[in-house]
């Protein structure tokens, strides 16, 4: 009889397998377990480390307004004067005739940092919903005409457009895919003035309602950015003062000396702010005085010459021309380090000394001249010349750069 012999595999063996596969499969398990948390915790470091480096760390370890300017023609201009849409003439220097453009190559360089690259997408992602309104004179007009020519480009045709209200004293650019609006509002000496037309402003005898702001500031309430500036248009010894109405007979009128006048304009504006101003909501900022270059002989030039035929910058460091007026700077300060003991935040943009080195940066005759010149004006250029305002591109773009470094802060 055959036997048939069977292997007898002891029970241990089975269970030691089913073990070994258990614990190769927890192994694998942890081992997998391990590459993600590595690579998660490595992101998060990552994160990290991108935020420590972000604008806010950049804002509190470094100041951005003392530096020099670097001639850069491969990255500035940041975009070309015929290539934006709504260019203005009266900053369009090449299109009136400024051959020498180098004007458009500085960069703004501070000492201890490099300046945020200035990204547009960015910017208007920022300000999806929103609005960024500047209100001021025509300086803060020209920041403004920069900001839309900078986030320009990287719009398509038909989302975008233009609109004036307000008899041209509100401009509202928009965004129409971010549903952001980029606005200017004409408010030369932020509170109300007998300047306040758009286009007919040039009077002999400036008049001041230092108490009056609402018939500006309700076209600011809704604002999410506010950017204001006013220096421009208080450049005298005195300013008529009134108390009352412009359509009542029975106002109060009086001469007052710069620069209490000053300071009593931004008392009614701060006061405005501290009541209307939404805090959870509105961002702040003043620009600081934008210097003019009327006078050569404050950089070493001839006697009787201004801005025209400049093609360099002033490179001594710590350069100031007698323009930029330290006691309204002062007045500036004072009245944003008591809004801030009131728990209102507005933050200065300090552009004077870095624009203070730009003498070759201004309009100079390069611009649309709205009343023919006279014959002794064509024979000296130097006389009508606009030492004031800027070109653009230019100037105006690197205060937006410095603009921009605040907001994508916030």
């Amino acid at each position: 009889m055959a036997t048939t012999k069977q292997l007898m595999v002891p029970a241990t063996w089975g269970i030691r397998s089913s073990f070994h596969s258990l614990i190769a499969l927890l192994v694998a398990f942890l081992v997998i377990a391990s590459i993600y948390v590595t690579q998660n915790s490595s992101g998060v470091l990552v994160e990290d480390k991108t935020k420590s480096k972000s604008s806010g760390d950049l804002l509190s370890r470094c100041n951005l307004f003392s530096g020099k300017w670097v001639f850069d023609n491969k990255s500035y201009p940041l975009y070309k004067e015929k290539e934006c849409t709504f260019m203005s003439d009266q900053l369009a220097c090449e299109k009136f005739g400024r051959k020498d453009l180098n004007y458009q190559n500085w960069r703004w360089q501070p000492h201890q940092c490099d300046l945020p690259r200035f990204n547009a997408t960015v910017l208007l992602e920022r300000l999806r919903n929103k609005r960024l309104m500047f209100v001021g004179d025509s300086l803060n007009r020209g920041q403004w005409v920069s900001m839309v020519c900078l986030v320009d480009s990287v719009i398509p045709p038909g989302l975008q457009s233009m609109h004036q209200y307000r008899n041209g004293s509100l401009h509202i650019f928009k965004a129409t895919e971010y549903n952001a609006t980029i606005e200017f509002y004409w408010s030369p000496l932020l509170v109300e003035s007998n300047s306040d037309d758009p286009v007919y402003h040039r009077v002999d005898d400036r008049t001041v309602r230092v108490q009056g702001i609402e018939k500006h500031a309700r076209h600011w309430t809704d604002a999410d950015i506010l950017v204001f500036n006013t220096y421009l248009w208080w450049r005298r010894a005195q300013m008529t003062v009134l108390w009352g109405s412009f359509e009542r007979p029975d106002g109060i009128y009086k001469r007052v000396e710069m620069p209490r006048v000053y300071e009593m304009a931004l008392k009614t504006w701060s006061d405005w702010l501290e009541v209307h101003v939404n805090r959870t909501k509105t961002q702040m900022f003043f620009m600081s005085m934008s210097p003019t270059h009327e006078k050569a002989l404050e950089w070493g030039g001839e006697k009787g010459q201004n801005c025209y035929n400049e093609t360099e910058p002033i490179f001594k460091e710590g350069y100031r021309g007698e323009a930029s007026c330290p006691e309204i700077m002062r007045v500036v300060e004072k009245t944003l380090d008591d809004l801030k003991t009131r728990g209102l935040n507005v933050q200065m943009i300090n552009i004077t000394q870095l624009s203070d080195y730009r003498k070759e940066g201004h309009q100079s005759i390069y611009r649309k001249q709205w009343e023919p010149l006279k014959e002794e004006q064509i024979s000296k250029p130097s006389s009508y010349a606009d030492c004031i305002h800027w070109c653009l591109p230019g100037v105006p773009d690197v205060w937006n750069e410095l603009l921009y470094a605040h907001i994508i802060n916030l």
